[in-house]
């Protein structure tokens, strides 16, 4: 009898365990906020953060030190759901792995984007992939891993918006920023 009333609390308390650990939050309807702000907000944004002594982000910097090698495409197209840099490719890589050699002080965020097409999770593990493809091309012409990261926006940064074969294409992509 013992027994049967141990097994009963041992169900309870494993059943109320899991329902505990459960969640109702839907992965896929994630709430988009829109920070376009105005300038006026976005002035007051920048004062307050200067009165707490902290430096704005600058996105996209018109510098031309931060350009990279001249006159070199900054982006590498992949094929439908590949990782596998095409040759046409390879004398860009050679291009930005000979400029980020001879500066070595010099840091490269390579980004893997993906299409529309598939799961968010599986779209950042593909992008993820495209952006280590580069990198790995990169640490064979000499380029430290300290100089490059790789990160993923899979499907949420789309280069061309639209959902036909030629914008999927141009989505379908690795961008090599410098910082």
């Amino acid at each position: 009898m013992k027994r049967f009333f141990s097994s009963i609390i041992s169900y309870l308390v494993l059943a109320t365990a899991l329902v505990a650990c459960g969640s109702n939050v839907k992965l896929q309807d994630v709430p988009v906020e829109d920070r376009s702000a105005s300038s006026s907000q976005a002035d007051a944004d920048a004062a307050a953060a200067a009165a707490r002594g902290v430096a704005p982000v600058q996105i996209g910097a018109s510098d031309a030190s931060v350009a990279g090698p001249a006159n070199t495409a900054r982006i590498i197209y992949f094929d439908f759901d590949s990782f596998v840099v095409k040759p046409e490719f390879q004398s860009v890589i050679e291009a930005h792995g000979r400029y980020l050699n001879a500066n070595k002080s010099r840091r490269m965020a390579i980004e893997g984007h993906t299409d529309e097409s598939g799961g968010r999770e599986y779209n950042l593990a593909l992008g993820q992939k495209r952006a280590e493809a580069v990198r790995r091309a990169l640490g064979l012409l000499g380029v430290t891993d300290s100089q490059v990261e790789a990160v993923s926006f899979g499907k949420e940064k789309p280069a061309v918006a639209g959902f036909d074969q030629e914008s999927m294409a141009r989505n379908r992509r690795a961008e090599l920023n410098y910082r």
